[in-house]
């Protein structure tokens, strides 16, 4: 008669190739969720992305938002380290703004080099964000397709602009 002990004893052990699949498969999806955490974590897309906020609250005339934006602008720039510099002092400009017509400045400096710096990755926006040029101030500035938004005249003047790419 059996007893418990040889039962067990006699249980067939766990393939070693099961088990390594295991671990190649937690690899693999390990290493994806990582590449993806690495493109959200882009910080020319997350530059982006605050510019356009900024983008949105001058041309409604209004300074919501515009100084933590530009931090985070500052922050995200100085991570590409001697390209992002001129981005970097826009921004910093754009920081200590107490005047909507002191911020308008500083975003078209700011947006002068943030363009001049994706012109030169050979880089598009993307996301539905495209770049526009005011013929009035001769700036460039980020927005989202639809309708020009310009953010150096605001309620002024609106519509004045056209997307350039």
């Amino acid at each position: 008669m059996r007893t418990a002990k040889t039962a067990k004893a006699s249980k067939p052990a766990k393939s070693c190739s099961s088990s390594r699949s295991l671990r190649v498969s937690v690899f693999i999806f390990a290493s994806l969720i990582l590449a993806s955490c690495a493109r959200a974590a882009d910080p020319v897309d997350s530059i982006i992305d605050h510019a356009v906020a900024i983008q949105t609250s001058l041309a409604h005339d209004k300074m919501d938002g515009v100084a933590s934006n530009a931090t985070a602008i500052s922050t995200d720039a100085a991570a590409l380290g001697k390209p992002g510099e001129k981005i970097v002092a826009g921004a910093m400009a754009l920081q200590t703004a107490r005047q909507i017509g002191e911020a308008r400045d500083a975003f078209g400096q700011m947006s002068e080099a943030l363009v001049a710096y994706l012109n030169g990755q050979k880089r598009k926006p993307g996301n539905t964000v495209r770049i526009a040029f005011c013929p009035m101030k001769l700036k460039p500035w980020l927005q989202k397709e639809g309708a020009i938004q310009n953010p150096y005249y605001g309620s002024e003047m609106l519509t004045c602009g056209s997307f350039r790419q």
